[in-house]
């Protein structure tokens, strides 16, 4: 490929990102995929061998993930909070693969207590874990809290990730594993609001809740990954785009039905999280991605980060997630 021709291709993948009406959509990931610069697929087997744990993996991205990652070769693991549902995709997935590939775990990942007991749980069993994907996620309508008081959609993308990965970062470390935190494109809206991380003046919004948490899941991302890489382990965000899941469908119905036409399927709208874990080299740490490339974090003035904010908002999530802070 010469390399005017990879510089048109750079150029027309930048384009569609700025767009974000073809970019996050099936078009944008269609036009993607046929640019001489689209990364290769895995290989068959690439992840023979692995173990892959997945939060929140009984439908939408979460269950796209997993029957991909079972594709390739891994066994899963499903964390989540009803096993019923964990059980049945379990099951599903055992028949596609022809054997049991998949583990079932119990965690609600916005409960601090819950998501050590698992981590407890996980490391007794003395199984490794080689990637770890943050996949769980909520909308919810009214304010709502966790068992430990914090605001839900912040405990949820923001405090229980951290506190899990911490804890799990003896079988991660000694994986070298990758971490995928699933993010959204709304963060964009957003700008990180270390000053009220709780949620607590205005009147709340669901969605502007939803864009905060994971707007700070990604302007900590070079935290965390400083805090885990010296033990071996890469951390990564992506979003997926605008996809066709049930969180989408119910949760902001009004735009599910206007971009019905142009929303992207699941498999779409996981598969950078699945390349992630298994591209080789490995991707450089501590970006977003989305479509197989890293992507600026912010581009609205408005939505800038100072490094006093970011790192106001780092000691807020350790203590918040009851862990030590510098």
């Amino acid at each position: 490929m010469s390399e005017l021709l990879a510089r048109v291709a750079r150029g027309v993948d930048t384009a569609l990102d700025r767009s974000v009406l073809l970019g996050y959509s099936r078009i944008g990931y269609a036009v993607r995929r046929a640019l001489p610069t689209w990364p290769a697929d895995l290989p068959a087997g690439a992840l023979s061998g692995t173990e892959i744990a997945v939060t929140g993996a009984t439908s939408g991205l979460g269950a796209a993930t997993a029957t991909q990652l079972v594709a390739l070769g891994a066994h899963v693991h499903l964390v989540v909070r009803n096993v019923d549902k964990g059980a049945e995709v379990a099951a599903s997935l055992a028949v596609a693969a022809g054997s049991e590939t998949a583990t079932v775990w119990e965690c609600d990942l916005a409960d601090l207590a819950s998501v050590r007991d698992f981590a407890d749980r996980f490391v007794a069993s003395g199984r490794p874990m080689h990637g770890l994907v943050h996949n769980a996620g909520a909308l919810p309508a009214t304010r709502s809290e966790s068992a430990q008081g914090h605001e839900l959609t912040m405990a949820l993308h923001l405090l229980g990730p951290l506190a899990m990965t911490d804890a799990l970062a003896g079988p991660l470390g000694a994986s070298r594993a990758r971490v995928v935190l699933v993010t959204s494109g709304g963060m964009y809206a957003q700008r990180l609001r270390a000053d009220d991380p709780e949620y607590l003046d205005g009147p709340y919004s669901g969605a502007t809740a939803y864009a905060r948490s994971k707007r700070a899941q990604v302007e900590l991302l070079p935290r965390l990954h400083a805090r885990w890489a010296p033990l071996g382990m890469s951390v990564y965000a992506t979003h997926p785009g605008w996809a066709a899941t049930p969180g989408v469908t119910e949760s902001i119905p009004a735009f599910a039905s206007v971009t019905r036409p142009i929303l992207r399927d699941a498999d779409a709208g996981a598969e950078t999280t699945t390349w992630l874990l298994g591209a080789s080299p490995r991707p450089p740490g501590g970006g977003l991605w989305h479509d197989r490339r890293e992507r600026p974090t912010t581009y609205l003035p408005s939505t800038r980060t100072t490094e006093r904010e970011r790192e106001a908002m780092w000691r807020w999530a350790l203590n918040a997630a009851g862990l030590p802070t510098p």
